[in-house]
Order: C-alpha cells, then sequence, then structure tokens
C-alpha cells in the first residue's frame, strides 16, 4: 500500500461581497469572517522526514487570503464575472493553491471555505482533471 501524508492547515480573511440575482437578503452587500481549510496530501517524504513544511502552506494559504482580505470580493477578478458565492470562492482559492504547491509527490486535496461556523463548502477535483490542467 502507498504511503499518504494529508496535511492541514487554516487561515482566515475577512471581506464583503454581494451576490448577484440571488432571491433574498444575501443580494445586499454583506460580510463574513471566513476561515479556510486547506488540505494537502503527499506522498513522500524528504530527507527531513516531512511531506511538505507547514509553513510552506501556511505560507501559500496566507498570500492567498491576504488578496480578499478586507476587500470587497465582486471587485476582484475573477469575481466580476463569476457570482462570488462560497462555493466559487473555494474552488477559485483551491486552482490559487494547486498553482503554488503541486508537485510530483504533493497535491492540494481540498479546500474547505467556512462561512459560518456553522455552514462550509469543501471544494476537491479528481486527480484527472488537475493532470489535465497541469498539462494543459
Amino acid at each position: 500500500m502507498a504511503a499518504k501524508y494529508t496535511l492541514r492547515v487554516v487561515t482566515d480573511f475577512a471581506s464583503a461581497h454581494t451576490l448577484r440575482e440571488y432571491p433574498g437578503a444575501c443580494s445586499r452587500m454583506h460580510g463574513h469572517n471566513w476561515k479556510v481549510e486547506a488540505e494537502v496530501v503527499a506522498t513522500r517524504l524528504d530527507d527531513v522526514g516531512m511531506g511538505l513544511d507547514f509553513r510552506d502552506i501556511k505560507r501559500a494559504a496566507r498570500e492567498i487570503a491576504g488578496r480578499l482580505d478586507h476587500r470587497y470580493l465582486n471587485d476582484l477578478d475573477p469575481f466580476r464575472d463569476i457570482n462570488p458565492t462560497a462555493e466559487n470562492i473555494a474552488a477559485w482559492f483551491y486552482r490559487e493553491m494547486v498553482d503554488k504547491l503541486n508537485g510530483p509527490h504533493v497535491r492540494v486535496h481540498s479546500i474547505t471555505l467556512w462561512e459560518t461556523e456553522r455552514a462550509c463548502v469543501r471544494y476537491t477535483e479528481e486527480e484527472t482533471d488537475i493532470e489535465n490542467r497541469i498539462n494543459s
């Protein structure tokens, strides 16, 4: 059986958004204190015995979250074109993490985005989807 190490870090950011065409109060500008859980899978350990240094995962997650922190999401790419729903934010965050961290023995597995302490979305992609995007 192949080794698999799952590493998880948590970061957060605060931002506002408006859900376009939403039939309710969320169609008005409002904000959240978002929590992001980034999960990375490593299939090999380095010489120190780490799949990937937590510091590297935290740095990537904080840098991406920092681009959203204290911002109105509707004003940012890609959310000018797609609705800044929790689902779309999680997918965007995931792809940004993949660009920063994926390698031969490490891949981003999922992003869980908490909109409130009781509501979250978890985004992941099939391995073939990741390979197709990396190789295109």
